[in-house]
């Protein structure tokens, strides 16, 4: 289970973060097959600040969560348990902004809950 935690952190620490460097070195979204239409009706004109943003309150948790898990901190379920929840409610946050959803959310709503779910039962807070 820890493996397996260890590998879901890894993933959504390194993707948000890959993520959020490419919107914001190419504010347009092409990098990501994004376009500025989808932003529409929004406060955002481009995907600097959703970069930067998705970089600061996902991208660092989940590094500081994968961090902890690599040296076995005591605090590495707490920190994994708050970068699952924070790519959820990144997802949240986004589909009401752009209502529209892509196939790779549900992976990372997928990837978030199991974070979650797996930090509880490693932490001893049995869910089943």
């Amino acid at each position: 289970m820890k493996t397996i935690l260890f590998i879901l952190v890894a993933f959504l620490a390194l993707s948000t973060v890959v993520a959020a460097l490419l919107l914001m070195s190419v504010p347009d979204g092409s990098l990501l097959s994004l376009t500025t239409d989808i932003l529409k009706g929004s406060v955002f004109k481009d995907f600097v600040l959703p970069g930067l943003l998705l970089m600061i309150f996902v991208g660092v948790i989940n590094l500081l969560a994968l961090f902890y898990n690599l040296i076995n901190h005591k605090l590495k379920y707490n920190l994994s348990i708050a970068g699952g929840a924070m790519i959820l409610v990144w997802m949240v946050i986004q589909y009401s902004i752009i209502q529209q959803a892509f196939w790779l959310d549900l992976v990372y709503v997928l990837v978030g809950l199991s974070v979650i779910f797996i930090s509880l039962q490693l932490k001893g807070k049995y869910l089943m």
